[in-house]
């Protein structure tokens, strides 16, 4: 995946400035892609060149102009090719993963305040997710196949996070029961 695509996919439903689209990724297209500012502005510089995106300058008279980014006909056309295709199963790059495999270089003590501050940052994560979900109808038969996607797509982190924080109190365990 690049972020183009999820620059695309967070366009679908409504038109959003260079500022607001950063602001997205810090939330629910954050849950799934993480960019900074910097790449995101790269990122949609590039989409309206090659035709993905159109742009519309809004004059401000406070403030700079603003640029208000649409998804394009070329862009869903990309976007849907992108999706039709078999996704690629994401390798692991976890940080704390390598951590934990080589922590018997520092004391059972460090390792295990590394584990539950991100055990913390998990628990943070799933009410992220918890609360996002509650958005959507309890009847799933009523949602649109637009809010049956978001919502499976955030069922999907609620899992993940529910893992994760499984993991964290096993390896706790694991390493409180040494002698």
């Amino acid at each position: 995946m690049s972020l183009a695509h999820a620059i695309l996919a967070a366009l679908l439903e409504c038109s959003h400035s260079g500022y607001d689209l950063a602001k997205r990724f810090n939330g629910s297209i954050g849950f799934f892609w993480h960019a900074s500012h910097q790449q995101i502005y790269r990122e949609l510089s590039r989409l309206e060149s090659s035709g993905h995106l159109s742009c519309e300058l809004i004059e401000q008279d406070s403030r700079p102009n603003k640029k208000v980014y649409s998804i394009t006909e070329s862009g869903r056309l990309a976007l849907g090719q992108w999706i039709s295709r078999p996704a690629k199963s994401s390798p692991v790059k976890d940080e704390l993963l390598i951590k934990v495999f080589a922590g018997h270089l520092i004391s059972k003590d460090r390792l295990i305040d590394e584990i539950r501050r991100h055990y913390r940052q998990h628990r943070l994560n799933l009410e992220e997710y918890q609360t996002a979900v509650l958005h959507y109808s309890e009847d799933l038969q009523q949602l649109s196949t637009v809010q049956k996607c978001q919502y499976a797509a955030l069922r999907a982190g609620i899992h993940h996070e529910t893992a994760r924080l499984t993991w964290c109190e096993d390896v706790i365990r694991l390493l409180m029961a040494e002698s």
